[in-house]
């Protein structure tokens, strides 16, 4: 060994760095990893619930509403900021509420898995069955030869795409429905010329129809209890807040979410062929598009086989489950027959449960479905609902309502139609920077207190703030349906930002205006409030 070379050497490479030089960077990099803006946020949650903790008093030593206060700024603090997993903070009340004491562990885990959670699983899988067999590529297929027109009119086939994406989107997730109908969409938009021969026409009509995609995910949502898990939060926190009231039930919902949805986008159509369809568009797409390419893909689609046939059946009577469990007072749905203890999770589970017990008739022994399959569950969604219900039972339960509700006592005089548009632009604003789901959790315990303050049925509040939380249609940070579309590299943030700016408004006067006449009808919000006063919070 040479007289120099230190024991710890182990290499002539000179670019071999000395050990105290080691030593000075492996300090530097320890403090880097421990001093970054991830990590402040992560202490941030339990430093704002030890604050609220130790230096908030309410009046009348209420110690759990302080407590419940406490938790929600530690749990509302890492959602915003995502500075641990949204799934796992969405887990966090299952420790932190005991050891707060605002609720018992069973009572909290029971949040975790009730009706409505079964109906997103069991509906989540029947999705998934769609996706594995192409379904719904040959549903957009089919229905754009429909709308293609000849000869071919712009305005008409991206009527279909939006139409088709809307549909789809309203029986599957939002995000997964933006991620099947893009592809369909960017395929079609394939055939146009790219780069320099590229015209102002073409260009034009590829931008309305990736954003017709990604909003027409968003708007198909809105009309019914599965397209999004905004309606199911909304949902469930009615439940609990208002046991003793009407559930909200899937055709409820629905009489009242697509007459709202279909409004909204005929908005958007109207905005996208005034903002990006121009004249002469017609002659510059005919060259490149026209029905008999669209048939080709279908054909090489192959007719429908015995599993795509039987997945479209369980998923059209699963939906007719859905619509005829409860009808109206007068004429009572199947669910009378079991004395209103069959929920609209009942069907969705007994029917997904149909998909691993029917063959496919492609591998003996095979089923439609199998759990290899069922990988994909969206899971995050799943628990981010089941933080959502047990907040609002900790919010109930522990006091903080009345708390809130006194604090807003100066609301009492604002009349409605003030407030519920302003509402609704808050709660579409918020959802700019954070997740729908989160912040209609956000919102929805506040605008019940608002609601009881104002002495309005609440729904004439938390529904619109939790649609207004589904109108992210600014930036691409606002939802993964957003980004799915800005990916394409066919929009910028300009494009979203002067179609989401007109269509937001749009929403928000057709929520305004739809709440209190047919709200009225279809969720009973003109009865008396004393129907609900046994049952405030």
């Amino acid at each position: 060994m040479d007289g120099n070379q230190t024991p710890h050497a182990t290499s002539d490479d000179p670019k071999v760095p000395l050990l105290p030089i080691h030593r000075s960077q492996s300090l530097n990099s320890c403090f880097q990893s421990i001093f970054t803006l991830k990590n402040f946020f992560i202490l941030l949650g339990p430093l704002l619930c030890g604050i609220i903790s130790l230096s908030v008093n309410i009046d009348g030593g209420k110690d759990a509403s302080r407590n419940m206060l406490a938790v929600l700024a530690w749990v509302f603090s890492w959602w915003l900021t995502e500075a641990v997993p949204m799934p796992v903070t969405s887990m966090s009340p299952l420790f932190l509420f005991p050891l707060f004491g605002i609720s018992d562990a069973d009572d909290v885990a029971h949040a975790y898995m009730d009706d409505v959670i079964a109906l997103v699983i069991g509906s989540f899988i029947l999705a998934l069955a769609v996706e594995h067999y192409n379904i719904h590529r040959r549903l957009a297929l089919n229905i754009t030869i429909l709308f293609c027109g000849d000869p071919l009119s712009p305005p008409l086939l991206l009527l279909g795409i939006c139409a088709t994406t809307a549909f789809v989107s309203m029986w599957m997730h939002n995000v997964a429905a933006a991620v099947m109908m893009m592809p369909v969409a960017t395929g079609i938009l394939q055939r146009l010329p790219t780069g320099p021969t590229q015209s102002n026409l073409v260009s034009k009509f590829c931008k309305a129809v990736v954003l017709g995609v990604i909003y027409s995910a968003a708007i198909g949502g809105m009309s019914t209890l599965t397209g999004t898990g905004v309606n199911l939060i909304l949902v469930g926190m009615w439940k609990s807040y208002f046991p003793e009231a009407d559930p909200i039930s899937f055709s409820t919902w629905f009489f009242f979410g697509f007459p709202l949805a279909v409004v909204i986008f005929i908005a958007l159509w109207c905005i996208l062929c005034c903002l990006y369809i121009r004249k002469g568009s017609g002659e510059a797409l005919s060259a490149y598009l026209d029905k008999a390419h669209l048939k080709r893909e279908l054909e090489l689609l192959g007719p429908m086989a015995f599993a795509e046939k039987m997945v479209l059946a369980v998923f059209s009577i699963l939906i007719v489950l859905w619509m005829t469990r409860n009808i109206t007072d007068d004429i009572p749905g199947w669910g009378a027959l079991f004395n209103g203890r069959a929920g609209d999770g009942t069907a969705s589970v007994m029917m997904a449960t149909l998909l691993f017990i029917i063959p496919n008739k492609k591998q003996p022994g095979e089923k439609l479905m199998d759990w290899n399959k069922c990988k994909k569950l969206p899971w995050n969604i799943v628990l981010l609902l089941g933080a959502g219900f047990a907040i609002a039972d900790g919010v109930r339960t522990s006091g903080l309502a009345d708390v809130l509700s006194e604090a807003l006592d100066f609301l009492e005089k604002v009349p409605y139609l003030a407030i519920a548009p302003a509402v609704c632009l808050i709660s579409g604003t918020i959802t700019e920077f954070t997740s729908n789901n989160a912040t209609t959790t956000l919102v929805i315990p506040l605008l019940i207190q608002i609601a009881q303050t104002m002495h309005v049925h609440p729904l004439l509040l938390i529904v619109p703030g939790a649609i207004g939380a589904q109108f992210a249609f600014l930036l691409p940070t606002g939802t993964p349906s957003n980004i799915v579309g800005f990916t394409t590299g066919h929009i910028e943030i300009n494009d979203m930002i002067i179609t989401g700016v007109p269509l937001k408004i749009a929403g928000t006067v057709a929520l305004s205006v739809l709440m209190p006449t047919l709200g009225a009808l279809v969720f009973g919000t003109d009865k008396p409030l004393l129907k609900f006063s046994r049952i405030s919070l």
